[in-house]
């Protein structure tokens, strides 16, 4: 760890602008490392705050009874969703589609925590890909399990391109790629009652799910929000 207590291990140009993964040793708490993304020159997702990213899978593998689960898992970020869902015994694959071929790049490099763990599981494949426009399309295969944790909220998109899929149209598409059964997942750091009022005009069963988390950067909770759909 460098004098300043912070490492940049890559910078890169994308589509959405400048993407950065730095590690940083905490100055509030001496000896803990944590692993962060920027996108744009903001703050995208740590290391040190996982309890949603994991409880997305959590909480729809809960709802789902089956076994020898399928599991799309939309954006790849640091790999905690595809982690909590491989943790169980009962899926069989997890595909990972990530719009970003550099965050990929991280995993194949070792630049992540988990990326050790990620390429040993030879459930998991991970592609470049953009998971809106091949929900949007006619589906070729289906999922028991479809996790979405892409943009920063459903009023909130890393790129206007993804606006259709929080609309009714776009979640009716969405829903013929899931099995019978299947269950939708969608991250978002906030409440957002029309994406939810959209959500259970095209499926039978929906649930909020909030995540409170303590922030020792600055010193206070934060409440992310989970939207499932069955």
């Amino acid at each position: 760890m460098s004098s300043s207590n912070l490492e940049i291990l890559a910078y890169e140009d994308t589509p959405l602008g400048p993407l950065c993964l730095r590690r940083r040793e905490l100055l509030n708490a001496p000896g803990t490392v944590v692993t962060e993304v920027t996108l744009n020159h903001e703050f995208l997702m740590s290391s040190r705050n996982t309890s949603s990213e994991r409880a997305l899978a959590r909480v729809a593998l809960e709802m789902h009874t089956g076994r020898e689960l399928r599991v799309l898992i939309g954006g790849l970020g640091l790999g905690y969703t595809a982690q909590a869902a491989l943790a169980s015994d009962r899926v069989r694959e997890v595909e990972v589609v990530e719009f970003l071929p550099q965050v990929i790049d991280w995993v194949q490099r070792d630049l992540i925590p988990l990326s050790a763990e990620l390429k040993g599981d030879e459930r998991v494949r991970i592609l470049a890909d953009d998971i809106y426009a091949r929900l949007a399309a006619e589906p070729a295969e289906r999922f028991d399990l479809i996790l979405i944790d892409v943009d920063h909220a459903p009023d909130d998109h890393l790129n206007r391109d993804n606006d259709f899929f929080y609309s009714r149209e776009g979640l009716e598409r969405a829903r013929r790629h899931l099995a019978e059964d299947g269950v939708l997942g969608v991250w978002s750091y906030a409440e957002s009652s029309p994406f939810a009022e959209a959500l259970r005009d095209t499926f039978e069963e929906v649930r909020l799910e909030p995540v409170t988390f303590y922030v020792e950067t600055v010193g206070e909770e934060t409440t992310d929000w989970l939207f499932f759909a069955r």
